[in-house]
């Protein structure tokens, strides 16, 4: 969390060798990334990063579940076993039979960004970058997409999100503030539980001690 242009996306995207740092070095699950040509880099993100953003930039023509496969099939030849997640997935954040055979034309802001956390998701990246995921959305497809998103967590899936709005903050396991390109901040709220009051409070309290 931050102002804008406080550094929040320059952070995400250098954490995923999308931009190169001036100084310093990023280390990303044991791989040091700094240093790698851009065919390297776009390899390593292909097998460890999968990315969701505000809005999911399909392919028109195809429809959501031949857009999953064709993600899928970046890091895998086995479309069995591509066409085998992708419909766990789309089960996971309830997008039906019928939806997944759809243009992406034809669904709402809401399903569409739900088939671009499949896409995300498909080849079980390393950490999934979300950059304002729902900032385009109603409050109702933002509960949905949320909901996703911490199922996801649940099962293991770590996610790295921007955003600037607490509702969605008081989803993360932690929630770092920035500054001016700096960490200005850093609050531990533990897995996520519907309903904790004591979070919501921690969380205010925090973003009050950031001048939020």
């Amino acid at each position: 969390m931050g102002a804008s242009g406080a550094g929040k996306s320059t952070l995400m995207h250098s954490l995923s060798g999308m931009d190169t740092p001036n100084a310093g070095t990023i280390t990303f699950c044991g791989t040091q990334i700094t240093g790698m040509n851009s065919d390297e880099l776009a390899v390593f993100r292909r097998r460890n990063c999968g990315f969701v953003f505000q809005q999911i930039y399909p392919i028109d023509k195809m429809n959501l579940m031949d857009n999953v496969i064709t993600a899928g099939s970046l890091t895998s030849k086995d479309r069995a076993d591509i066409v085998r997640r992708a419909n766990a997935l789309f089960d996971l954040v309830n997008l039906s039979e019928v939806t997944r055979k759809k243009l992406p034309s034809l669904i709402s802001g809401g399903e569409a960004q739900r088939a671009g956390i499949v896409r995300a998701a498909i080849n079980q990246p390393s950490a999934i970058f979300a950059d304002e995921p729902t900032g385009a959305l109603n409050s109702i497809n933002s509960d949905a997409v949320l909901d996703v998103f911490s199922k996801l967590n649940a099962a293991g899936q770590s996610i790295i999100m921007v955003t600037h709005d607490k509702k969605s903050a008081l989803r993360g396991n932690r929630v770092v503030h920035i500054k001016d390109g700096e960490i200005f901040g850093d609050c531990d709220l533990g897995p996520y539980n519907a309903g904790d009051t004591k979070r919501t409070e921690k969380l205010e309290q925090f973003l009050k001690e950031m001048g939020w």
